[in-house]
């Protein structure tokens, strides 16, 4: 398959955040790989958002702490469109509230950084050989103000600290890519009424809207950022 729309890939797009992410990019008419760890949930969620938007939604199996199957996809993405214009890193896990950092059990932590930064960072690495095909490659890593350092406070210890590597991370990629114009940026959307961030939070789709205002940047649009409703937040 090739297409002259962009192709977006959203990492844990079956629900929440990632969810809105993939329906907006769609409703620009790009064609969007819609993963979740369980295939069930990625077709469940393209079959019940399909029909509302003019791009294409594609179900697609991905679990970002497994080496082999995110190889594995970026080699069907190599197959089926020859490139990548936009990485969503969105799947993450444990807004671990209820946990201290003086007390909180290290394996957890080791568990939340597998998926929240080695799972980005790893996907990344695969499928930047198909971003550099891209005329307006975009990597977009949803953070969350928990992950700055400026306004960091104690509490979500492993959610916290696995933000602010990403956040590192981002820095990290937005720079040794520079040269190459691939815009990097994290993105908080900022507290967001979903499973994870719970009730009280503003509805999804603004949190949704700061996520595509990254991955559609123009040429020059800022790389290595740090962003909350497309204005700077302290690192």
């Amino acid at each position: 398959m090739s297409t002259a729309a962009p192709v977006s890939l959203v990492t844990g797009g079956n629900r929440g955040i990632g969810r809105e992410t993939a329906r907006q990019l769609a409703g620009l008419g790009h064609t969007v790989l819609l993963s979740a760890r369980r295939p069930e949930d990625a077709e469940r969620a393209v079959a019940e958002l399909a029909p509302g938007v003019p791009g294409t939604l594609l179900p697609r199996r991905l679990d970002v702490t497994d080496a082999d199957d995110v190889r594995a996809l970026a080699r069907r993405v190599d197959e089926e469109f020859g490139r990548l214009d936009v990485l969503v890193n969105n799947a993450a896990v444990n807004y671990d509230t209820a946990r201290r950092a003086v007390s909180v059990d290290l394996d957890e932590v080791r568990q939340t950084l597998e998926t929240n930064l080695f799972g980005a960072w790893r996907t990344a690495q695969a499928f930047l050989p198909l971003l550099r095909r891209s005329s307006h490659p975009r990597v977009v890593n949803v953070s969350s103000e928990s992950g700055s350092l400026e306004l960091m406070s104690g509490g979500t210890p492993a959610y916290g600290v696995s933000k602010a590597a990403l956040n590192a991370l981002t820095r990290k990629l937005a720079d040794e890519l520079r040269a190459e114009r691939i815009l990097v940026n994290a993105v908080c959307p900022g507290w967001i009424a979903t499973d994870m961030g719970g009730p009280g939070g503003d509805p999804v789709d603004q949190g949704a809207a700061a996520v595509v205002w990254a991955a559609t940047l123009p040429d020059s649009g800022p790389t290595g950022g740090f962003f909350r409703k497309g204005e700077p937040l302290a690192w």
